[in-house]
């Protein structure tokens, strides 16, 4: 990894989400470059996850509920087939919850933002950039608002 992908996770995508997880904080900690393994096909690094705050402190891992990874050089099709390697695995991690993660590829500028329900990946096709942060704020915060519904109001099986 170069210095200018760290660049642009911690001076572009970070403080968007930062901003917008400060409401979300007591339920939610977001965790930065934090491996995620489910097993050898299903792993990676990607470069945000929200996931529920463990009643035992700041350093625990809990259930994932959205996954954030880089487009590397504006590739969004291979950011995506990242995204959605790890939208299964934080799946899977989840366990019996039947729950929908949700995934965001971004190159910083640019920002995509898809949902896993089961087996399905729906992707909002709707362009969102830095340049309409009005509008890419309400997009990054109905994903939260999302993630918080379901914390809120787990399916049983």
């Amino acid at each position: 990894m170069n210095n200018s992908e760290y660049a642009i996770c911690e001076n572009l995508i970070y403080p968007v989400l930062k901003e917008v997880w400060k409401r979300y904080s007591s339920k939610f900690t977001l965790w930065s470059h934090q491996s995620l393994t489910y097993d050898e096909k299903l792993s990676g690094y990607p470069e945000y996850i929200l996931a529920k705050r463990s009643p035992l402190g700041k350093v625990v891992f809990d259930k994932p509920y959205f996954i954030l990874v880089e487009a590397k050089q504006d590739n969004f099709e291979a950011g995506w087939a990242q995204c959605l390697a790890e939208m299964i695995a934080a799946q899977r991690l989840n366990g019996e919850l039947p729950i929908t993660i949700f995934g965001i590829v971004s190159n910083g500028d640019r920002w995509q933002f898809g949902k896993l329900d089961t087996e399905l990946l729906t992707k909002d096709n709707t362009p969102y950039t830095i340049y309409e942060l009005d509008k890419l704020f309400a997009a990054v915060n109905y994903v939260f608002q999302q993630c918080e519904v379901q914390l809120n109001n787990p399916v049983t099986v």
